[in-house]
């Protein structure tokens, strides 16, 4: 048992006030090392505490009382305070409190068990990692509560105030996707989420706007309910379209588009070309070229040479065995077998029942019919009840020896040729850019999309909101039907979409902000209500 107070333990209590210095205002007595942690004996200051009721200040002492705080751990370690407290009488005889007990600045409050250090942290363990992971955490500090008082201390916070917006960031998150959706708002000026509503409806936002005035600008995505909802709740703000998710939409569209012009992706076959068929009828047989021998049956001939060689020598089979490192079983095999191509086309490589399809599968061969699924449809029919890979061996060795010219490379898919109309040109590679222009030159209608693509990715990087009127009038006059709706949406939003395109703002920090739910999600799925996920989503940013 320390006593700080007497003698050298004046330093002592300095470095204890240097560790806790929310103790300055208590009289320490005794600290004590137990077996729960570090116990500190402590009693009030003799002052004039006032009454939380009327601010009368207390003279005349009532009792004392003993109670007990949680404090912050010291290292690991988990620290107790023992604090001998006072209650006053309260000498303002009009006042409804009789008595009241005396609280320390920073390190009581009424009915608390923890001190306010302890309680800030334990607030912030909760708001970045929830319950059980922060009862985790909490434990691994030395500090060991429950995962229900870290999910009631993240209740009790109080929301911070919202205070006077200029620009307001809208976007909804869902709840559960497909389901229930619910909209975060964000102060564009700190990029911090301001309230959460229940919702993604437009009366909700309009109702929470008339709530909030003095909001000049709202950053929103495409959606029709957060335009109606700004229009009606605040119609003198004006209303910004986020850039990406215009450009996003032109994605979509372009896409469709592609996919409507499909057949422009595939190259011409060349003028006098000889189909493929054609080319198949004079294809060798497999007796005039003779299979192209694999590693496997190169093996097989070379152990059965070498086994017969020892038999011939007079080795028995243990000793041939031990010179080749060789099993008895497969040593007795190739001892068995005539030749290796005995092996070779024998049980291992070659069913009996497949053999007896062999003389029907060379002719076919020879008549030019040389895809292995026909072939196998073809014996199927004739009774073979094997599998198609005995099939797709059997023609391998009989297709590589055709010595058939390399096929074209496939077309470009739909996605790809979407990516290279849309992505910077300076990013594309070589090989894309030929394959870009090869296909362009053939289609007259994915040029004309490019061309508009292009035109609007100024717009967007150079924010020429005053050429939007002119690159619609061009949209229309083309036959894209699927680019004609994209338009007929810009028109229905055009003064928004104006000045996405002329304005600085944008929703770049809402969906910041909607990551960072989505992470919160993922840590609270199917455990928590909607309350608690808001809690985080304004306490925690």
């Amino acid at each position: 048992m320390l006593h700080p107070q007497a003698g050298e333990g004046t330093c002592y209590l300095d470095l204890l006030h240097l560790f806790l210095p929310h103790l300055k205002n208590v009289h320490v007595e005794t600290v004590t090392c137990t077996e729960n942690g570090l116990l500190i004996c402590a009693r009030t200051r003799y002052a004039e505490p006032s009454c939380p009721s009327c601010g009368t200040s207390g003279r005349r002492v009532h009792s004392r009382y003993r109670r007990r705080l949680s404090d912050v751990t010291c290292g690991d370690t988990p620290v107790t305070i023992e604090l001998e407290a006072r209650r006053f009488f309260c000498a303002n005889p009009v006042c409804a409190a009789v008595t009241f007990a005396e609280q320390v600045p920073d390190l009581t409050a009424a009915y608390a068990r923890r001190t306010p250090a302890l309680s800030r942290l334990l607030a912030s363990i909760a708001l970045a990692l929830a319950g059980r992971a922060g009862t985790r955490l909490s434990g691994k500090l030395g500090i060991h509560v429950s995962r229900s008082l870290l999910i009631r201390l993240i209740r009790a916070l109080p929301d911070p105030e919202i205070g006077q917006v200029t620009v307001l960031g809208v976007d909804d998150f869902a709840k559960r996707k497909g389901h229930a959706y619910a909209t975060v708002l964000v102060d564009m000026a700190t990029h911090r989420p301001i309230d959460v509503l229940d919702e993604r409806r437009g009366d909700v936002l309009a109702d929470w706007l008339r709530d909030h005035p003095g909001i000049e600008v709202i950053c929103r995505d495409r959606a029709g309910a957060y335009a109606e909802g700004a229009r009606d709740g605040a119609p003198e703000a004006i209303q910004v379209a986020d850039r990406w998710h215009l450009w996003k939409n032109l994605c979509d569209a372009v896409e469709k588009t592609v996919r409507a012009h499909r057949a422009d992706l595939d190259e011409p076959a060349p003028q006098g070309e000889e189909p493929v068929e054609a080319a198949t009828q004079d294809a060798p047989s497999a007796t005039e070229t003779g299979p192209i021998e694999s590693r496997t049956t190169v093996r097989t001939r070379e152990r059965h040479a070498a086994i017969h060689a020892l038999l011939t020598e007079g080795r028995n089979i243990t000793q041939i065995c031990r010179i080749l490192g060789l099993d008895r079983k497969t040593v007795n095999k190739y001892r068995h077998a005539a030749s290796a191509d005995e092996l070779l086309n024998g049980p291992r490589f070659r069913s009996r029942a497949f053999n007896d399809f062999v003389p029907y599968l060379q002719q076919r061969w020879e008549e030019g019919c040389t895809d292995a699924a026909v072939l196998f449809t073809e014996i199927t029919a004739r009774g073979y009840r094997g599998s198609a890979r005995s099939v797709r061996r059997y023609v391998q060795p009989l297709r590589a020896a055709l010595g058939m010219s390399a096929l074209p490379p496939p077309p470009p898919t739909v996605r790809q040729m979407t990516q290279w109309i849309t992505r910077r040109p300076d990013r594309l590679t070589e090989d894309d850019q030929v394959q870009l222009k090869d296909v362009l030159t053939r289609s007259p209608r994915l040029t004309a999309l490019a061309g508009h693509v292009a035109a609007f990715a100024r717009l967007l990087l150079e924010r020429r909101g005053q050429d939007l009127a002119a690159w619609m009038t061009a949209v229309e006059a083309d036959d894209l039907p699927q680019l004609h709706s994209f338009a007929r949406g810009l028109r229905r939003d055009q003064a928004a979409v104006l000045h996405g395109l002329t304005l600085e703002h944008s929703s770049g920090a809402v969906e910041g902000n909607v990551n960072r739910i989505k992470a919160l999600k993922r840590q609270m799925y199917g455990r928590a209500k909607l309350d608690l996920l808001r809690k985080r989503i304004l306490l925690g940013a």
